[in-house]
């Protein structure tokens, strides 16, 4: 439970955790207490602004559903951890596109996650959902980033990363250029393809969250030796996320992500052993910063006052 120092603000606080997968909310009181959680669809940016704040919009009005509470923007400050926002133009769109909401912050979820993993102390994160992204926070509160270039040339060991290297299995097996098996036969389930063709149909509308749902395919059959390759490539691609945010070694190290816990066994032996569990997710992160935004509007009313 997250507590914060009071203040003349008497409405709700929402934190915000949005990725290409879907959308994570805590909902709490002005005084930080939590209320109720909720999910919706994606908001990454790079799905588009509209479909962003719909599905902000669906999951916060779940949270003050599950609260019993009555839904209103004008009474929520909001602190939102969002994929996409280094892009400055889709940030500029976000934010005009805003409700008339109480108080609003918006940062990366690289840097909502880092925040709430470590507790706001010093260490590095590596998140691992449908896009990938590293951050460190340092003593003096600097966050630092690596990776998060996005789909697909960028968002290393990601879900979509995977299922973007994990469908061309598929198709050398439908070009008879390897035989059929029971991981090709999980992708065609997949994709909903059955030959060529509609694969070829499947591709063309595929983006980063349809090539994500093929990546639990990835670890189902890690015996297979094209997808034990997959792997291990992408432990070391983890390794060289954390390398430059921590050149001494001596940070602590979380997994963050729906990918986090099955990616433990295939990280580089001596990264394993600086791991930590999150002590919370990237929607508690949010969440201070919902509180942050507050305070800062209140400054800015007093001085004006």
């Amino acid at each position: 439970m997250n507590t914060y120092p009071t203040s003349i603000f008497n409405g709700y606080l929402l934190g915000v955790d949005g990725g290409g997968s879907g959308t994570r909310v805590i909902l709490a009181n002005a005084q930080g207490v939590e209320l109720a959680r909720a999910v919706a669809g994606p908001s990454g940016l790079g799905l588009g602004v509209e479909r962003a704040w719909q599905s902000i919009g669906e999951a916060c009005l779940r949270a003050f559903a599950a609260a019993a509470l009555p839904f209103d923007w004008r009474a929520c400050a909001l602190g939102c951890g969002l994929a996409g926002v280094n892009n400055a133009d889709w940030l500029a769109a976000f934010l005009a596109a805003a409700p008339g909401v109480h108080a609003l912050s918006v940062e990366s979820d690289a840097y909502t996650t880092v925040l709430g993993a470590h507790g706001g102390e010093a260490g590095v994160i590596v998140a691992l959902g449908t896009g990938s992204i590293a951050a460190s926070l340092d003593d003096a509160g600097v966050c630092r980033i690596a990776g998060g270039y996005g789909f697909p040339s960028g968002d290393e060991a990601s879900g979509a990363w995977l299922g973007l290297r994990a469908v061309v299995h598929l198709q050398r097996v439908l070009d008879g250029r390897a035989a059929h098996d029971d991981w090709s036969r999980a992708l065609l389930v997949r994709t909903g393809a059955a030959d060529r063709d509609s694969l070829v149909v499947w591709l063309c509308a595929a983006n980063q969250t349809a090539y994500a749902t093929l990546a639990p395919t990835v670890f189902e059959f890690r015996d297979h030796p094209d997808a034990a390759r997959l792997l291990e490539d992408a432990g070391r691609e983890i390794g060289r996320l954390i390398a430059p945010l921590d050149v001494a070694g001596t940070l602590p190290v979380a997994l963050c992500g729906g990918l986090a816990e099955p990616y433990v066994p295939f990280v580089p032996p001596a990264l394993r052993e600086r791991l930590r569990a999150p002590l919370a997710d990237s929607a508690a992160g949010a969440l201070r910063l919902a509180q942050r935004a507050v305070s800062a509007s209140e400054a800015r009313h007093g001085a004006a006052r």
